[in-house]
């Protein structure tokens, strides 16, 4: 059996031997067989890979949202108040018109969007408290299930 150059290829993919020392490949059945393996796992392991890729994103949107609660709450220590509805989160990287004790920028970078592309709803007051940092999951819209599902600061 040769390692090198052209006849490698044709070592992998002609494994038997036939009759008079002459190797052949594998047939058309034995290849569909193999297919169809393939085809079963991937529909097992698919399901469950997606399920979790959701859930990280969930935990995702969890873990930005408490960066943001912490962002605001710098920016209430440093200037007295929340940011109004107007100057919503973007008050935590830029400085508001009229805001004298602004020490921000309070995040690194500019304000995340949630894990599905959407930007983070900004609400003064919150329904529980002074405010309230929403994604609306992966459809954008409030209210859903699962994925769909509200994650809220409150």
């Amino acid at each position: 059996m040769r390692i090198s150059g052209r006849g490698r290829l044709r070592n992998i993919l002609c494994v038997r031997q036939g009759r008079g020392g002459r190797q052949r490949g594998f047939t058309l059945l034995e290849l569909l067989v193999v297919l169809v393996i393939i085809g079963m796992l991937a529909a097992i392991v698919g399901p469950r890979y997606f399920a979790q890729l959701g859930k990280s994103q969930v935990t995702i949107a969890r873990a930005q949202i408490d960066v943001l609660t912490k962002a605001l709450d710098n920016y209430r220590l440093d200037v007295g108040r929340y940011p109004t509805a107007q100057e919503g989160l973007a008050a935590l990287v830029g400085k508001p018109a009229g805001v004298d004790k602004w020490a921000g920028p309070y995040l690194k970078k500019d304000v995340p969007l949630d894990p599905w592309g959407h930007p983070y709803v900004y609400k003064v007051p919150g329904t529980k408290g002074e405010y309230a940092v929403i994604s609306y999951g992966r459809d954008g819209q409030p209210g859903g299930t699962g994925e769909d599902a509200d994650i809220s600061s409150e």
